[in-house]
């Protein structure tokens, strides 16, 4: 049975991997943000774990996480939360950007940093939910953006230095998905929002699922979905 840490199980993307875990029968510890929200989670995956730290509050994300009890092993991390916010480079203020890197790179350099140890005792797997927008930056997105260029590296650094310690890292890029994040984004561009046009999240589950599966021998270093009919 794997043991696999889990931000952004609230909805979407992290939600259909919690559930795919569940019904496995794996064990869970997913993060949450406040007390409010694991409950929730409890009540939907009954058998997790909730550790409590909010991913914006970075500088004190070590200390409160060190005063809860994590795992001693961990056979896959997984960075699905994340935030984004639209506005021009003329529109967005300091607050936003700070917020933005806060949540999308430094939270998940930090959070991997503390669960090393439990990583490399289960020779365990890294995954970073990242986005097409990692790769090429649209207008309008350009915080979001510059994080998941960031977010790119990060996983790039720590894919070489913990290469020895036998831990797979691996990013993916997925295109639209059918998530509230999208909702909230086709609505401050306004635009349409047609759920046909988008991944479902739980196909994007199971290409994780894909990658975290390989034998040992292979890292899936970088997984690019895109939606299709």
């Amino acid at each position: 049975m794997g043991v696999h840490f889990i931000t952004g199980a609230g909805s979407g993307i992290g939600a259909a991997l919690a559930a795919a875990f569940a019904a496995r029968g794996e064990e869970l510890w997913l993060l949450a943000r406040n007390e409010e929200r694991a409950r929730v989670l409890r009540a939907r995956f009954p058998r997790c774990r909730t550790p409590v730290a909010d991913l914006a509050a970075t500088g004190s994300l070590g200390g409160g996480l060190t005063e809860q009890e994590l795992p001693a092993r961990l056979d896959s991390l997984i960075h699905v939360a994340g935030v984004a916010e639209s506005g021009t480079v003329a529109a967005l203020g300091a607050d936003v950007w700070q917020d933005t890197l806060a949540v999308n790179v430094a939270a998940p350099a930090e959070l991997t940093r503390l669960l090393l140890p439990a990583l490399r005792a289960a020779r365990g797997h890294v995954v970073f939910m990242n986005s097409g927008a990692g790769l090429h930056a649209p207008p309008r997105l350009s915080a979001y953006a510059a994080s998941k260029f960031a977010l790119k590296a990060l996983a790039e650094s720590l894919r070489a230095e913990e290469y020895g310690s036998g831990i797979r890292v691996t990013t993916v890029y997925p295109g639209e998905t059918d998530t509230p994040m999208q909702v909230r984004l086709h609505e401050q561009f306004g635009l349409p929002y047609d759920p046909e046009a988008h991944m479902s999240p739980d196909s994007v589950a199971a290409a994780v699922l894909t990658a975290l599966d390989l034998p040992r021998d292979t890292t899936m270093s970088d997984l690019m979905l895109r939606p299709g009919r």
